[in-house]
């Protein structure tokens, strides 16, 4: 059984719990209270060294980084609906998850972190270039979108589970997309 470390507002562990469960693989979930510091003990420490979530337990191996996490799970358990092995189809799946992780993360970043966990001591520098960011990647995100049911093609994919877990995490920061390709694709991963 595998054991996920864990905080509920964490996107990044939310993409890896979404794919146990839809995957049924069995897991045992670790809560690490970051709000009160416990990413930063040295025991957690010890696990992940980048004081984050998740991080996945399979026996002797330790894993962190979520896309990481999500690419693992599907070669171990040939989960090939999640992440294709036809090229063309996997190439889309790690452009998304690459530009998830490069260019849509560090703008949502700023936006909710700034805004809806920062408060008062939030940076408005950062608030603004990240919605600046934001104008330009949800269209980008959008066209992508017009004539694809997801991201990959007609199924889920990994890549769907991770880019919405950044655009469900605006919510907390009142900044939701309105792009309308875009809201259809997430009402229908956020159904999965």
């Amino acid at each position: 059984m595998y054991v996920l470390y864990h905080y509920p507002y964490s996107q990044h562990a939310r993409r890896v719990v979404a794919l146990l469960e839809e995957a049924k693989l069995a897991y045992e979930l670790r809560h690490v209270a970051m709000d009160k510091g416990e990413h930063m003990s040295p025991a957690y420490l010890a696990l992940n060294p980048n004081h984050q979530v998740p991080t996945l337990i399979d026996g002797a191996l330790t894993l962190f980084e979520s896309n990481a996490i999500l690419r693992y799970l599907c070669v171990k358990h040939d989960l090939d609906d999640w992440y294709p092995v036809e090229l063309a189809s996997r190439a889309a799946v790690e452009q998304w998850l690459d530009w998830n992780q490069c260019r849509l993360s560090p703008s949502v970043i700023d936006v909710v972190l700034n805004k809806a966990f920062l408060g008062d001591q939030g940076d408005p520098a950062a608030i603004q270039r990240g919605e600046e960011k934001l104008a330009e990647l949800l269209p980008v995100l959008d066209a992508e979108l017009v004539s694809k049911k997801f991201l990959a093609g007609a199924q889920p994919s990994i890549a769907d589970l991770s880019v919405a877990s950044n655009i469900t995490h605006l919510s907390f920061a009142a900044a939701e997309p309105k792009q309308e390709n875009v809201t259809a694709w997430l009402r229908r991963v956020c159904a999965i």
